[in-house]
């Protein structure tokens, strides 16, 4: 299999001043076709640094691929130094290029100077991809296998982020003309309810009866839960779908309503699934959550075929005056408690007419009150046979505990909707 590392080249990517995109989509794209990236690495805009760290990622990779450090300034010096490790004799002008330059400049109303013109000049070690989207070329530089221990080639691209990916068709077709590829394939499942080391521990069994060539990995998110992620190199595509497809199926048992999906997804999404077509509605009331419940329904395609809307009831007032909870509820309870968050779901679910309705009061923090630690939030979720709650406690910042609170949510509705459904069967 072919392995390629992935290197940005930067100052502004090291001090935290850009967050590096273009690591994260090249490899997206080489995944694709079958190309394994064992390595990425952010280089400052040092010539030593450069070239050192170049020269160890062709010794371990067929394939590199940079970006960043091609502008016109005296700063980015990236051509330079590829012009050093290849050791060009100097530099040629490549007219392509240059007629490039001309005309994105001459469209911007500039005029061209001799600092634009030198972007046109690359050493005389390279072959040159056109750039159709900005002023710096494509670099290709090819080494034999008695400089690195392997064939290799080294492929400079800008950082600007779309001048990168506009590259990187070019860059996929020359891969495809020089390097025998193999097929990489990965497929997952998303698991909700259960922490990464709860569900390690659950599975553990099924995981140790895994075939040696079949790799599992754990992907942890705050909002969607863990996906499991079981992939493949090398082999056939139909086959290996067929053979993973077996080994997710023997999870079916062991984890049951806790797999809310069998591909890459979301439980916005897994909810738009059961509520689509079937005529039931839902809104949610939010207190701790803000208006994320809501939001995440929302960025759903065809939303607005299950969803009526939301109240965000941050104040006691919001909750008394328009969702009708008992003040009793409040003075006897708390805000933070079970009876308040069933009375905001039943609320408004009357106020909405919706089927369903999901509702959220807790206390993100920094601080927690006299019946509650930071971090308790009670969901309430209400529907045409009832209503539930259930109490949740995390330890996390306020950000991070306000998306667990709105992906425990979203997974209690979940699961509250499939029963239902299970009972009209």
């Amino acid at each position: 299999m072919t392995n390629a590392s992935i290197c940005a080249i930067g100052d502004e990517i090291l001090i935290g001043q850009i967050v590096d995109t273009n690591s994260s989509m090249i490899a997206r794209s080489l995944e694709e076709i079958g190309i394994k990236v064992t390595r990425m690495l952010s280089i400052g805009d040092d010539r030593d640094e450069i070239i050192g760290n170049l020269e160890k990622e062709l010794s371990v990779s067929e394939i590199v691929i940079t970006t960043g450090g091609l502008g016109p300034t005296k700063d980015d010096i990236t051509k330079a130094a590829l012009a050093e490790l290849s050791g060009s004799g100097g530099y040629v002008e490549n007219p392509t290029q240059l007629g490039i330059i001309h005309e994105i400049l001459h469209a911007r109303g500039l005029d061209v100077l001799d600092i634009n013109k030198a972007q046109a000049l690359v050493p005389d070690t390279c072959e040159v991809i056109p750039n159709r989207l900005g002023t710096a070329p494509i670099m290709v530089f090819r080494f034999g296998g008695d400089r690195f221990g392997h064939p290799s080639t080294l492929y400079s691209l800008p950082g600007v982020p779309f001048e990168a990916e506009g590259a990187l068709p070019d860059i996929i077709v020359d891969i495809r003309e020089h390097y025998s590829l193999t097929s990489i394939f990965h497929k997952c499942v998303m698991v909700s309810g259960l922490a990464e080391s709860a569900l390690s521990k659950l599975i553990e069994p099924w995981e140790d009866s895994l075939p040696a060539d079949m790799h599992l990995a754990y992907l942890p998110n705050q909002l969607t839960g863990v996906r499991l992620r079981l992939s493949v190199y090398g082999g056939e595509k139909a086959e290996n779908e067929r053979h993973i497809d077996e080994r997710f199926a023997e999870l079916e048992p062991i984890l049951g309503d806790r797999v809310y999906s069998h591909s890459d997804d979301t439980l916005q999404n897994a909810l738009g699934t059961l509520l689509r077509g079937t005529g039931m509605t839902l809104s949610a009331a939010e207190s701790c959550t803000g208006g994320m419940i809501s939001s995440l329904i929302t960025s759903v395609p065809g939303a607005s075929e299950y969803y009526l809307g939301s109240v965000t009831s941050y104040a006691v007032s919001v909750k008394a005056n328009v969702l009708d909870v008992p003040p009793e509820y409040i003075s006897r309870y708390g805000v933070v408690s079970s009876e308040v968050a069933g009375a905001m779901a039943i609320g408004v679910r009357r106020l909405t007419g919706s089927t369903y309705s999901v509702a959220t009061t807790g206390l993100a923090g920094p601080g927690g009150d006299e019946r509650n630690p930071v971090g308790t939030v009670w969901i309430g979720i209400s529907g045409p046979n009832g209503t539930k709650t259930a109490k949740r406690v995390y330890k996390n910042d306020r950000k991070r505990n306000i998306e667990r609170f709105t992906s425990a949510a979203l997974d209690e509705l979940r699961l509250f909707i499939l029963e239902d459904l299970r009972k009209q069967r």
